[in-house]
């Protein structure tokens, strides 16, 4: 495990909320690189394969973001939902290569820094390690549907805020069958 792998509690937390749910899943390793054979491009890798029921199959992509965000001196009280354009493209294909009834998710996972309180029962509140998270997933195909650049240097893209909250859901209603 690499020195980034450990300051990365996101993928962990996820990790205890899928065996705390008894959720198959299958954690992809990040060292490498697909590349599919047509053009020999590199593919972004996706993080998790989880079968949640034999009509229930996810593709998904972990984003961890704090919330509040900015500076601890000047917290923003904004769901940063921004990713880079390979994330959504690397979904996208997928999706594609793994066929019909795969889903490829973005999962935005809110670690709730202290002081900001939800109501206790809210959805997806997920707490891991003493700290408390929120998952909120978008279908890939709503995400590229909504999706704005947002810094194009970086090659990042984002929702607009009233997209997020029309299309995020917390990450349990993606794993009952349509």
């Amino acid at each position: 495990m690499t020195q980034t792998d450990r300051e990365n509690h996101y993928e962990p937390a996820f990790e205890g909320f899928l065996r705390k749910h008894k959720i198959c899943y299958v954690s992809v390793n990040q060292a490498k690189r697909s590349f599919w054979e047509e053009d020999n491009e590199p593919v972004k890798s996706l993080d998790y394969v989880v079968h949640a029921h034999s009509e229930v199959r996810l593709l998904i992509d972990v984003k961890g973001r704090k919330f509040p965000s900015g500076a601890n001196n000047n917290p923003r009280q904004i769901w940063q939902t921004w990713c880079l354009q390979e994330d959504v493209h690397g979904l996208q294909l997928w999706e594609q290569q793994f066929g019909t009834g795969y889903r490829s998710l973005l999962l935005f996972m809110f670690y709730l820094l202290p002081g900001f309180d939800v109501p206790l029962g809210t959805p997806d509140l997920w707490i891991w390690s003493g700290r408390r998270y929120l998952l909120r997933a978008v279908a890939i195909a709503d995400y590229s549907r909504w999706m704005r650049p947002r810094s194009p240097g970086w090659k990042t893209v984002d929702l607009p805020i009233a997209a997020f909250r029309e299309t995020a859901r917390p990450f349990s209603c993606f794993l009952t069958p349509p």
